[in-house]
């Protein structure tokens, strides 16, 4: 059932605030944003598809993955006139319980896409499709996160935020959740 998020909307922080708020990764943060590039061609699919869209990122700021992502959705959101508000994972149980990942985990960022009307289109998380494959074959191999999540940052580095961008334009555009 999707979640009531014009109740939480006014509520909800913009990027900034997130920013101002932020201890753990807020280098990290700002520094990725502050370099984000957006390419053409994502702001060119948003006019595409023609739809006015919101954002509602599900985040906190100790997330490794959040510290990657989070910021060049900003960026994108803000090149194609899309607004954007984060909810603390921790500070919202209840809307995390409703976006767990395929295995149950309370993973994050979570990147919800509505309508302008606040209708919810699908959303996207936690973190891009191949870079995920990578991380369960590492687990399988019995390496904890410790072993791998240099090379999960060298992936975020190389990619530049693209195929999180790519797979975020593909939910809305079809409302698929990923």
């Amino acid at each position: 059932m999707p979640w009531p998020f014009s109740a939480l909307w006014d509520e909800a922080l913009s990027f900034d605030q997130f920013l101002k708020e932020s201890g753990k990764h807020c280098d990290l943060l700002t520094g990725i944003y502050r370099t984000a590039q957006v390419p053409a061609w994502a702001t060119d699919e948003v006019r595409r598809l023609g739809g006015r869209f919101r954002l509602v990122v599900l985040t906190e700021d100790w997330c490794g993955d959040a510290s990657s992502s989070v910021p060049v959705v900003a960026r994108f959101a803000e090149a194609a006139g899309i607004e954007l508000r984060i909810l603390r994972r921790d500070q919202h149980p209840e809307v995390m319980s409703a976006y767990l990942s395929p295995t149950g985990a309370r993973a994050i960022p979570v990147v919800i896409v509505l309508t302008d009307a606040m209708e919810e289109v699908g959303h996207w998380g936690s973190r891009p499709a191949e870079l995920q494959a990578y991380v369960t074959g590492e687990r399988a191999k019995g390496r904890t996160t410790k072993d791998y999540f240099p090379e999960v940052r060298r992936w975020y580095a190389r990619d530049h935020g693209e195929t999180t961008l790519r797979e975020i334009l593909a939910v809305m555009a079809g409302g698929r959740s990923q």
